[in-house]
């Protein structure tokens, strides 16, 4: 298993969410001292009981600081929200081709923006068709774009993990992913139009992104 991530709520010091694969979703409201699963309105087929209180593949949790208690998750299948703080949840995949896929992030100023990079299957970790998109949804899920310029459309069968994708806090929001392929790319309009940064590097785990004075 594998504890992937850590989100501090800005509004409660005593609160923090973190995401486990094979476990699922966690959250503590004592600053560590008890911790409990927030897996209700999650569903795993593969599992003996698919609505198990623990057991679920989550690959990403995401939230805005401006809001919490709404948290957006890409799991093993399914992209989901909740306006709880974890108390339950609901898919939004919506008109999304495949929602199976490995990280999930937010707008910086605009907190029902929402991306992802949808996989072909758990068994094939590459983009559906060999089309590499983003997908974004401005409405907190359900309906999605595909976000195509400057991405390849054509033979690309590289993976985004989880760790992979980060926006900054510039305005119009910048937006960035980096590939198992060794490619980093970039977006400074929130995802309309991307180009490749970084080439040529062994495949990329983790993006992280710091604007300066």
């Amino acid at each position: 298993m594998c504890l992937h991530t850590i989100l501090l709520d800005p509004s409660d010091p005593n609160r923090i969410y973190i995401a486990i694969s094979a476990a699922g979703a966690f959250r503590t409201d004592d600053a560590g001292k008890s911790w409990r699963p927030i897996n209700r309105g999650l569903s795993s087929k593969y599992l003996p009981d698919p609505n198990a209180e623990v057991g679920h593949c989550v690959h990403r949790i995401a939230m805005h600081p401006s809001r919490p208690s709404v948290l957006f998750m890409q799991k093993h299948w399914d992209v989901l929200r909740s306006d709880n703080a974890g108390d339950s949840w609901q898919k939004v995949s919506g008109n999304l081709p495949v929602d199976f896929g490995f990280p999930i992030d937010v707008h910086a100023h605009e907190p029902e923006t929402i991306y992802v990079v949808p996989m072909k299957s758990d068994g094939e970790h590459f983009p559906p068709k060999g089309k590499l998109r983003v997908y974004r949804s401005r409405t907190g899920g359900n309906e999605w774009e595909a976000l195509t310029k400057g991405l390849p459309q054509r033979d690309c069968y590289v993976n985004v993990l989880r760790d992979a994708m980060a926006v900054d806090s510039l305005d119009p929001c910048g937006v960035y992913f980096g590939t198992t392929g060794g490619q980093v790319y970039a977006s400074a309009n929130a995802g309309d139009k991307w180009a490749p940064v970084a080439r040529h590097l062994p495949p990329v785990l983790s993006v992280e992104v710091q604007t300066l004075p």
